[in-house]
């Protein structure tokens, strides 16, 4: 868990980091959802409540209209303390009487101003005319005042529904919006931080990862990233490339000690011999022609050794691009090939389907490799090297078999034989690296096969690989 902290408090100054970046963007997508929402909300009520009230008052209106016009009605009728009327008296609703000349008969509560326009009204001899008055200041309220006439001269009434308490609702609710949106915001802030470090903290742990490697360049950290996520597959895609890369550095490392190892040997011998031409002059001829002769086979000898290593390099870099490939076709190009070379004779058999999925110019080194390593252990044979090509043993499988009469292999030395630079005692006289099977295996196992080696019964070995087995 200490190496865990160090990584997740590690930060590189400057930048902003992909948790702060996501709560923000979270938070203010989030706000202006709440903002537009909270907005559009209030507006609806807003707009219900004003027209619902409005609604109820151009109904109580619109009965005391129907009331005068119906019957004959004086102010006296109206009278708060007249029975029988409390139907244009409902809630927040105000009513006050007007005799014949204006002056108020029965005063509202709160008293309502009286203007020209009323006086006008109530001098009306048609019952049910209307003056209506909105935004009337009484005391600190706010109401909406309509005059309706009582016909005859005989006056009128007024009736008022104060407003300014639906308004002073909606202030409150308005209020209320704002503080719960700055509480969903808020909380949409908090939400989206503890969300986002939740999500991006393996990404923080990847990142430190990465940054590790690259400062120390030590391949073999351990990623400690779970779960089945994209983050989580990310997480095990790079801890394999890791191990990948730390196992390619491994093989290479072995790979050049070896060499080394390997490169020693013809070179020393090459000293040595090229000190001895300083006194070529003091040689008889024989000798002359002897450390003539050693010199060009020991340059043949690092040569060779040099090609091979190459070619293992090239095999392990897995630069060629995969292609569909017909095995037979490459075995018997290859054949063709050691025929003109050795003047060996070469047979090839064909069974089954033998197109794979592979990287031809590997395929053709691994059989080449095959070949060579045939003809070169049974030089003075006269029988054929036999090569067969047999597909599919499996689904997908192609398995590629070299036949020879020669020495054979000791049953000690057969696991052993596709190990760089190994070479049976009884082959250490013949000249080669011990790298041409290695090659053959790294190229089989890069194509999801194997090789294999077995002794031919009668004498002889047969020596191969399989491709195509994922």
């Amino acid at each position: 868990m200490g190496r865990l902290a160090r990584l997740l408090r590690r930060r590189r100054p400057g930048l902003v980091s992909l948790a702060t970046t996501f709560a923000v963007s979270f938070a203010a997508v989030t706000a202006a959802v709440t903002v537009l929402v909270g907005i559009l909300s209030y507006g609806a009520a807003a707009r219900l409540v004003r027209v619902d009230q409005q609604s109820v008052f151009d109904e109580v209106v619109q009965d005391l209209r129907d009331e005068v016009r119906e019957h004959r009605m004086t102010p006296e009728d109206f009278s708060s303390s007249a029975p029988g009327h409390d139907l244009v008296r409902p809630a927040r609703t105000d009513v006050q009487v007007l005799g014949p000349d204006g002056s108020v008969v029965d005063p509202g509560s709160p008293g309502l101003p009286v203007t020209a326009a009323d006086r006008l009204v109530a001098a009306a001899t048609k019952a049910g005319r209307l003056a209506e008055h909105k935004d009337v200041d009484v005391g600190s309220d706010v109401y909406r005042v309509a005059t309706v006439s009582l016909g005859g001269g005989r006056g009128a009434v007024q009736v008022a529904q104060e407003f300014s308490d639906t308004e002073d609702l909606l202030r409150a609710l308005q209020q209320r919006t704002l503080i719960l949106m700055a509480a969903v915001v808020v909380g949409a802030g908090l939400f989206g931080w503890w969300l986002a470090r939740r999500i991006t903290r393996r990404l923080v742990i990847l990142t430190s990862a990465a940054e590790d490697v690259a400062r120390t360049r030590r391949l073999g950290i351990q990623v400690p990233v779970t779960g089945y996520d994209e983050v989580g597959r990310l997480g095990r895609a790079f801890d394999r490339m890791l191990g990948r890369l730390a196992q390619s550095e491994d093989d290479q490392r072995r790979l050049v000690q070896d060499a080394g190892h390997e490169l020693r040997t013809p070179l020393t011998s090459l000293r040595t011999n090229i000190s001895l031409l300083r006194r070529i002059d003091e040689l008889p001829p024989e000798t002359r022609a002897e450390l003539v002769a050693d010199l060009g086979q020991e340059a043949r000898e690092l040569t060779d050794l040099v090609n091979e290593l190459v070619d293992l390099a090239a095999g392990q870099s897995d630069t060629e691009p995969p292609q569909r490939v017909d095995l037979a076709d490459i075995v018997e190009d290859v054949a063709g090939l050691a025929q003109r070379r050795t003047g060996r004779e070469v047979v090839v058999r064909v069974s089954g389907d033998t197109t794979t999925d592979g990287r031809p110019g590997m395929l053709t080194r691994a059989v080449s490799n095959l070949v060579e390593n045939a003809a070169k252990f049974d030089r003075a044979g006269r029988a054929p090297i036999e090569i067969t090509v047999t597909g599919p043993a499996r689904p997908g499988t192609v398995r590629v078999e070299v036949l020879d009469r020669g020495p054979g292999i000791a049953e000690a030395d057969l696991i052993r034989v596709f190990d760089r630079f190994y070479r049976a005692a009884d082959a250490r006289s013949l000249p080669g690296s011990g790298l041409g099977l290695s090659i053959v295996r790294e190229v089989a196992l890069a194509h999801g096969g194997a090789p294999f080696a077995l002794r031919r019964e009668g004498g002889g070995t047969t020596i191969g690989f399989t491709v195509g087995g994922g």
